[in-house]
């Protein structure tokens, strides 16, 4: 009976200290963990699509450095512009949505009229030379936008075109 008296205080002591411990010390680590979870905060960048990207000082690189855009829209360069993105450049590029290439709307909201010129007029050179050309490459697939040989008059009129795409 003694012997069975002692283990039970024995094993009573020792659950006692088992389950006891530093508070101190408890307290510390998990004021240790909070720090650690705190300090490993991780910033993640939303880099921005090349097709969303807002660049209105950057004129490209081609045979076009200045335009000059009027408050008017000339209709009859709209008229041609229109006839020749329909004839030239749908079968890459469509109204409203992605494609092979981007869509056409709103650019000039999003690019100066010298950059869309000399896209339109020196795609190869625009890639090699642009960097926001050569973004515009990789998201669109590495798809190279073709030089459809137009002048810059007719370059022009596409251009005045996209003038009234929204």
């Amino acid at each position: 009976m003694k012997s069975i008296l002692k283990i039970t205080t024995l094993l009573t002591a020792f659950i006692i200290l088992g389950c006891g411990g530093d508070e101190k010390q408890d307290k510390q680590e998990k004021i240790q963990l909070k720090k650690q979870k705190t300090t490993k905060k991780i910033e993640v960048k939303k880099e921005v699509k090349a097709s969303k990207t807002i660049d209105l000082t950057n004129k490209g690189v081609g045979p076009i450095s200045s335009v000059t855009l009027t408050t008017d829209i000339n209709q009859t360069q709209v008229s041609h512009g229109k006839e020749i993105f329909n004839k030239m450049c749908t079968a890459c590029h469509r109204l409203g949505k992605k494609f092979i290439g981007p869509p056409p709307n709103g650019i000039l909201k999003r690019r100066t009229p010298e950059w869309i010129m000399n896209m339109i007029l020196e795609p190869e050179q625009m890639v090699q030379n642009d960097p926001l050309a050569r973004k515009l490459l990789m998201e669109f697939n590495g798809s190279p936008m073709a030089n459809q040989s137009l002048t810059k008059d007719e370059a022009r009129d596409v251009l005045e075109y996209f003038r009234t795409l929204n």
